[in-house]
């Protein structure tokens, strides 16, 4: 018997984007009130954006709100203000759509 191992047919190129997204803003969450919060917004806001296109390419439009939200909400350029409560309940639920959506974003492969 011979067991041959078959490529899947799709790829799921906004994981690593998705992971390193939930990570940093897990890892962000200790620096809302400090001036290091200015480097995580452009981090969140840039890792939102590259799934967005990847989210596109594989026409699931479903994702780009949620993730078009995250940008916008942590852009450094335009800074939203929020209460300590609110960035703290934001990191989390942007965690976990970064994850969410890291893992089912799927593009079909071509070959």
């Amino acid at each position: 018997m011979s067991s041959r191992q078959t490529a899947p047919d799709f790829t799921r190129p906004a994981l690593a984007p998705g992971i390193l997204g939930a990570i940093a803003l897990v890892a962000f969450l200790a620096v809302v009130d400090s001036d290091w919060f200015t480097l995580a917004r452009y981090v969140v806001a840039i890792l939102a954006l590259i799934m967005v296109v990847f989210a596109v390419q594989a026409k699931q439009w479903w994702w780009v709100p949620l993730l078009a939200a995250i940008a916008v909400l942590w852009n450094p350029v335009l800074p939203i203000d929020l209460p300590l409560v609110g960035w703290q309940i934001a990191h989390v639920a942007g965690a976990i759509v970064f994850v969410a959506s890291g893992l089912l974003i799927k593009v079909h492969r071509v070959d």
